[in-house]
């Protein structure tokens, strides 16, 4: 067995730094050394286990409420609800983004481990009001939530920003994550997926929805056979007349029944620009890149 050295207690507030200082020449004390290759084992076998299901796992047509959705818009979760075709593939390169998204939030609590922080209670099971979900882990006493964000998005967490502008529901799921826990304080630890910055967004209890009323709100609602009203409007497309998805609608299962009246009842008109795909609402001026006739 190895000897035990002991350590002074950790405060997540100086988590960032302390991750940050790994990297630092020589930092690893001897504990962290000898811990080191547990830490490893535990992260190969989660990265493993996420590959694995994104290779071999169909993609399930799963219409059950989760916690991790409760702060998506209603008329999404109203067609997943009712909608009882089978939900279009994902493209190829959007199935690798996710998982290196997954590989990163694995990464932050490898790096949370090895500079010496409490990481207990790893993908608990919550239940409200008979909605499950999994929460992340708890941090030195502080349930969190792990991220990882375009430039964008990541700024909404560094500056804690998120409550303007929440297109994934966040706030919700970390609120039902707390709620089920019984607690009133949360946080968010995130990390740019294009610059490795990483910062701890705080979510106390005022910040927090209801969620046990959203829950019971949403039961009731997917049951109703009236759909709800669009989550979004569409946004002009730059000085061109056009009119495109907001980035709420781009990631959505569900844009081509929801703006089926899109151009005047022919639906969405979908453009391939060299950095993603831009989905059309109103064309008034064609876009000189090739539009996509079979698309998801």
């Amino acid at each position: 067995m190895a000897p035990h050295f002991p350590m002074p207690k950790k405060n997540i507030n100086n988590l960032v730094k302390d991750i940050y200082s790994l990297f630092d020449d020589g930092s690893l004390n001897k504990k962290q050394l000898l811990d080191l290759p547990e830490h490893l084992n535990k992260f190969a076998l989660e990265v493993c286990s996420q590959i694995t299901l994104s290779l071999c796992e169909d993609r399930k047509d799963d219409n059950k409420l989760r916690l991790s959705a409760i702060g998506k818009p209603n008329r999404q979760l109203w067609y997943r609800s009712n909608l009882k075709q089978k939900r279009n593939p994902l493209p190829s390169s959007t199935k690798i983004k996710f998982l290196y998204g997954h590989i990163l939030e694995e990464l932050l609590l490898l790096l949370t481990r090895v500079a010496g922080h409490t990481v207990k209670e790893t993908q608990k099971e919550l239940d409200i009001q008979g909605i499950k979900g999994h929460q992340d882990a708890v941090i030195d006493g502080i349930l969190v939530d792990c991220k990882s964000a375009s430039g964008k998005s990541f700024e909404k967490f560094k500056h804690n920003r998120l409550y303007e502008d929440d297109p994934f529901g966040y706030i919700s799921q970390i609120s039902a994550y707390a709620q089920a826990n019984g607690v009133d304080e949360a946080a968010f630890l995130a990390i740019d997926k294009s610059t490795g910055e990483i910062c701890l967004t705080p979510v106390h209890s005022l910040e927090m929805i209801n969620a046990k009323e959203r829950v019971e709100y949403l039961k009731r609602m997917v049951s109703n056979n009236s759909i709800p009203d669009r989550c979004y409007s569409d946004i002009p497309d730059g000085r061109s007349g056009n009119y495109k998805l907001p980035i709420g609608c781009v990631y959505c299962d569900y844009k081509r029944e929801c703006w089926s009246d899109a151009n005047d009842g022919q639906g969405l008109r979908v453009f391939n620009y060299a950095k993603n795909k831009r989905y059309l609402t109103k064309v008034a001026r064609l876009p000189e890149v090739e539009e996509l006739k079979e698309w998801y």
